[in-house]
C-alpha cells in the first residue's frame, strides 16, 4: 500500500469506529430485534474504492465501534463488512463500477448477515426477513450516500476515478 492508501485507509477505519461511537444514539434505528446506524456502511463502501486491504481494515475497524458500542451481537454483523467490503474491492478492481458493485455485494451483506446471527439464538424468519431485509434497506440507504459522497469529493481523496 502507497502511504496516500494507509493514511485514507486510517481516516475511513477511524470514521467507523465513530460513527456508531459518536452518532449512534441520533443515527440508529432500532426495530427490536434489528438495529441499523445510517451511515455506518459509508466507510466500508467508500474503502472499496481504495484497495481490497483498506476495504478489509476498515470493515474490521467498524467491527470493533460496534462491539464498543452495541455489543457481540451487532459486531457480528458488523464483521460482515469485512466480507462485502473486500468483493466489492476486487470487483472494482477488475474494473466494474462503484455503483454496480455496491448492487452486487448488496445479496453477500444482507445474508451475511442474516446467516451470522442464526448460531446466536435468531429464529429463521427474524434472521431473513427482520435482519437479512432490514440490512438490504439499509445497505441501500448508505450506497446512494456513498455514491453522492464519492461524486462530491473524489477530486480530493485518492480514489479510483474511473470507477465511477
Amino acid at each position: 500500500m502507497k502511504a496516500k492508501e494507509i493514511v485514507t485507509s486510517a481516516l475511513l477505519a477511524a470514521l467507523s469506529l465513530l460513527i456508531p461511537i459518536a452518532f449512534g444514539g441520533y443515527l440508529k434505528i432500532y426495530i427490536p430485534p434489528f438495529s441499523a446506524t445510517l451511515a455506518s456502511h459509508v466507510p466500508s463502501m467508500i474503502s472499496m474504492l481504495v484497495s481490497p486491504t483498506a476495504a478489509v481494515m476498515v470493515g474490521l475497524g467498524s467491527t470493533l465501534g460496534f462491539l464498543l458500542i452495541m455489543g457481540p451481537v451487532v459486531a457480528a454483523r458488523a464483521f460482515v463488512h469485512v466480507f462485502f467490503g473486500l468483493t466489492g474491492a476486487l470487483m472494482i478492481k477488475k474494473g466494474l463500477s462503484f455503483q454496480k458493485a455496491l448492487i452486487l455485494v448488496a445479496p453477500i451483506h444482507a445474508i451475511g448477515e442474516a446467516l451470522i446471527v442464526l448460531p446466536l439464538g435468531f429464529d429463521l424468519y427474524t434472521a431473513f426477513v427482520v435482519v437479512g431485509i432490514g440490512t438490504l434497506l439499509h445497505h441501500f440507504l448508505d450506497s446512494a450516500v456513498s455514491v453522492g459522497l464519492v461524486k462530491v469529493l473524489s477530486s480530493g481523496l485518492s480514489l479510483s476515478s474511473k470507477s465511477l
